[in-house]
């Protein structure tokens, strides 16, 4: 099977962690009789330099033309002055509404063999950690209105809308019932409905999809007890549900759980196939270029590019089982190092999977 994949390298660590994921999907191809095609194109500080935005027209054209997407990181430092809408990451919310990708998809799991390296409790964390944050992606705070003005007194104000439809909230919550269907069938819709009217719609329509999947566990919680109980109680959850600014605060959180953010994949889905993949960690400028960078998150996310955009699902367990095998025989990028473990290079890593597909 032919697949068409854009790539956008981006920033920092981006073309390092990119480059590695492609040495393991193309292992992947010969061993199971599959032709992964490559489309670099630009996005982020890289585009901005090259043609004076985050997100060229031709970047959009390619991606809507491909298969899926595979993405490594953007931003940096050196762009951090420009206005809003020239920054990288405005980049990266153009190609989420252009793609039309309204569900992200963060997975929070505790590899055994990192276990150490979990910040909380062995009391806390012994009943493991497995969950799913599906968080809505292109609503909310992050699309809604904005407002920068200076009053009649010389006071200046700022503004952002968090909007939300029934439609865009129902669309996502079925997103997470089917993903629980799959998993351990528990919900929890996370909100702030006792202050937000936005959540209000949100816990209303919640309620309207959970009735119709009996089989399925459900319960809402306020986004500030969600953020405690993440830290207390970690294995209740299963799947999680919420809207943008929630989700990109709490998949944080849940991913420094596991140990180090250069272990969390994602994955952006639409109403298609088609599918934006990037790991959930920065560019990580003060390491770009000198092979230190953690390649598994990327690599994870082609584990799941390859199973929620290609219907590979043994492709994609191949290679979560080569990341576990690597891990289990003691090999570490920098950020996960531990005493008595083998520090190995990004390409190290990136060397050390494949040879386990």
């Amino acid at each position: 099977m032919n697949k068409k994949i854009a790539v956008i390298k981006g920033d920092g660590i981006g073309p390092e962690i990119v480059t590695e994921a492609e040495k393991v999907l193309d292992k992947v191809g010969e061993k199971f009789g599959h032709k992964f095609e490559y489309t670099d194109v630009l996005m982020g500080g890289c585009a901005i330099d090259a043609t004076g935005v985050p997100l060229p027209q031709e970047t959009i054209d390619t991606c809507l033309a491909s298969d899926s997407v595979l993405l490594g990181a953007v931003g940096g430092p050196k762009w951090d002055t420009l206005p809003g809408n020239l920054r990288p990451e405005a980049g990266l919310l153009g190609i989420r509404g252009a793609l039309k990708l309204f569900a992200n998809i963060r997975p929070a799991k505790l590899i055994p063999a990192l276990a150490s390296a979990c910040p909380l409790k062995e009391e806390i964390t012994k009943n493991g950690l497995d969950l799913v944050i599906v968080r809505e992606l292109i609503g909310g705070a992050y699309f809604g209105k904005r407002d920068t003005h200076v009053d009649e007194n010389g006071v200046k104000h700022a503004s952002d809308s968090m909007a939300y439809a029934d439609y865009e909230v129902e669309r996502i919550c079925r997103v997470a019932f089917e993903m629980a269907r799959k998993r351990r069938s528990k919900v929890h819709s996370v909100d702030k409905a006792n202050v937000l009217d936005s959540s209000r719609l949100w816990r209303e329509v919640a309620h309207k999809v959970a009735a119709e999947y009996p089989d399925v566990e459900f319960s809402d919680i306020l986004v500030d007890n969600t953020a405690m109980q993440l830290v207390r109680n970690p294995a209740q959850f299963d799947v999680m549900v919420t809207e943008n600014l929630f989700g990109d605060i709490l998949s944080d959180e849940a991913s420094m759980i596991t140990g180090s953010l250069g272990m969390i994949p994602s994955a952006s889905l639409g109403e298609g196939s088609l599918g934006l993949y990037e790991p959930i960690h920065g560019s990580a400028p003060d390491i770009a270029g000198q092979n230190k960078a953690n390649p598994i998150a990327t690599i994870l996310s082609v584990a799941m590019m390859l199973r929620y955009s290609f219907d590979m699902a043994a492709e994609a367990d191949a290679i979560e089982k080569a990341v576990d095998d690597v891990l289990n025989e003691g090999y570490r990028t920098g950020d996960i190092m531990s005493e008595g473990m083998k520090c190995v290079s990004c390409t190290e890593m990136g060397d050390l999977i494949a040879a386990k597909i």
